[in-house]
């Protein structure tokens, strides 16, 4: 069968009725970090009674499993949808609906999390439910995994990726609708400032250790490092890698005793693009604290590594970059542009090994008042992945 027969009547098999009521249904259950379980639980019943195969709550962290399951289509290569479960905590402030309404009001349906990434989920798991509808000869296995802990040390997709493999994989991360090659990393670095502590009243022998650290914050904040990158990386996320002194941990809670502190840690959230190393980095805080060093003799710090989530970007010209293309091609009926992302996805943890590229409804700002998606990006998505799946399980 032609690509673009196949890719046709794939998209005339999406129930988009159903893939509303859903993503309203989906957007009803809270699902904060650490609170996934009632989510995964809704999306595992959702594909028993899609008749999925291999349906099951898939054990990560104690009541906070991944919602995964498959549909067989014979020999052939294995293509994974995949989207974190988790959301950050509701924003105040909604004045449209309630957060966890999934009201569909002018076109748009209300939810928090909608975009991060509730609506991505339902549309991958219709786009499944649509591949199989169509009849379409594809060979091999379409792959669903809903993965807890995103937001905090990604176990969700480490534990799926650990048990599973892939051939191609998209992850449905917000990207308006457009397709995302990949994102910058995170490394995070605690800077303890030490001091010498002392009663308040002492305070000419004292060296405060918040005031070092202030001084370390300042300097930090002005780091503006530009590493060597490839022309195309540098085209896609920009020259700098953007370091800040995000959180601060130091002296003492109120109603205490007095004293001026002689510890502060500040914790340096650094955004690399791919391609730009913890070394390179870690030389660039290290420069931000001799130039305090060199200005106040007292500053003395000690610096540790508490995290490394790696950067990832696909080759452009990689087969799941290009079937995402043509899929799009077949949805739009134009070329569409190659981006990148700022934030992090769970590729940080799997993508040196999972082929895999990004796209999903929805983007900035997210986690605000009244989120919202509208009902042409959720359909639109929906297409995409329809499209891609298809495509991908052609051969």
């Amino acid at each position: 069968m032609e690509k673009s027969v196949a890719v046709a009547k794939a998209l005339e098999s999406i129930d988009e009725a159903r893939v509303l009521s859903l993503v309203q249904e989906v957007c009803r259950i809270p699902s904060v970090l650490g609170d996934e379980l009632a989510f995964a639980k809704y999306l595992v019943d959702v594909m028993n009674d899609s008749d999925f195969s291999d349906v099951r709550l898939q054990d990560v962290l104690p009541d906070r499993p991944n919602a995964i399951g498959e549909l067989d289509f014979g020999a052939g290569p294995r293509v994974v949808l995949t989207g974190h479960l988790d959301t950050k905590p509701a924003s105040i402030g909604w004045t449209v609906t309630e957060p966890f309404s999934g009201e569909l009001i002018d076109g748009h349906v209300y939810g928090h999390g909608i975009m991060d990434m509730k609506a991505a989920l339902v549309c991958q798991l219709v786009a499944a439910e649509a591949v199989r509808a169509s009849g379409v000869p594809v060979a091999g296995r379409l792959a669903f995994a809903g993965v807890s802990d995103h937001m905090g040390d990604q176990i969700g997709s480490i534990r799926y990726f650990d048990e599973y493999s892939a051939d191609l994989c998209v992850l449905g991360e917000l990207s308006d609708n457009e397709i995302y090659l990949g994102h910058r990393g995170r490394y995070y670095f605690d800077v303890t400032a030490q001091g010498l502590s002392a009663h308040t009243c002492h305070k000419p022998i004292a060296v405060n250790a918040n005031m070092l650290a202030a001084k370390a914050i300042l300097e930090l904040d002005a780091s503006r490092l530009t590493p060597e990158l490839q022309p195309w990386v540098r085209d896609l996320f920009g020259d700098e890698t953007f370091m800040a002194p995000g959180r601060v941990y130091g002296g003492l809670p109120p109603g205490g005793p007095s004293m001026i502190p002689d510890e502060c840690v500040i914790r340096v959230d650094c955004r690399p693009q791919p391609g730009v190393s913890v070394e390179t980095v870690r030389a660039e805080v290290d420069r931000c604290l001799d130039a305090v060093r060199g200005a106040d003799p007292r500053f003395k710090a000690a610096v540790e590594l508490a995290d490394v989530k790696a950067p990832y970007v696909a080759d452009p010209q990689s087969l799941v970059v290009q079937t995402m293309v043509d899929a799009v091609r077949h949805v739009r009926g134009s070329e569409p542009p190659l981006k990148a992302a700022g934030w992090l996805g769970d590729t940080a943890s799997f993508g040196d090994r999972i082929p895999t590229v990004i796209f999903g409804p929805g983007g900035e700002p997210v986690y605000c008042p009244n989120e919202n998606l509208s009902v042409d990006d959720i359909i639109e998505a929906t297409r995409v992945y329809t499209a891609f799946s298809t495509l991908a399980l052609l051969g």
